[in-house]
């Protein structure tokens, strides 16, 4: 089983060639190609770990879609005081579709 781990956004994922996912907004265009160059982990024949990334590694994917999540409700509330506060957010996000893993 091939995958690699990668970091985006802040964050890390685990992601293998074909699966598609949905990562913080980039700047590319639907259609386009991007590629992930802080790869963490390969995982192949053998396993690579990098300190911290692995060095000449990196992951080509292309965009899908760009879109909105669902809405997350912010609700604050003191009891006794009449303070109520409703606040509505939606982050935005792009979906990509693992193409490669180059290591």
């Amino acid at each position: 089983m091939d995958f690699a781990i990668i970091e985006t956004g802040g964050k890390q994922y685990k992601v293998s060639a074909g699966q598609k996912l949905k990562v913080e907004k980039l700047d590319a265009e639907e259609g386009k190609s991007v590629s992930f160059d802080n790869v963490l982990l390969v995982a192949g024949e053998k396993v690579e770990v990098g300190a911290p990334y692995v060095k000449n590694a990196s992951v080509e994917a292309t965009v899908s879609s760009l879109g909105r999540h669902e809405k997350k409700i912010i609700f604050r509330y003191h009891s006794k005081t009449r303070y109520r506060k409703l606040k509505g957010h939606r982050q935005h996000y792009t979906e990509v579709t693992i193409s490669k893993i180059n290591a």
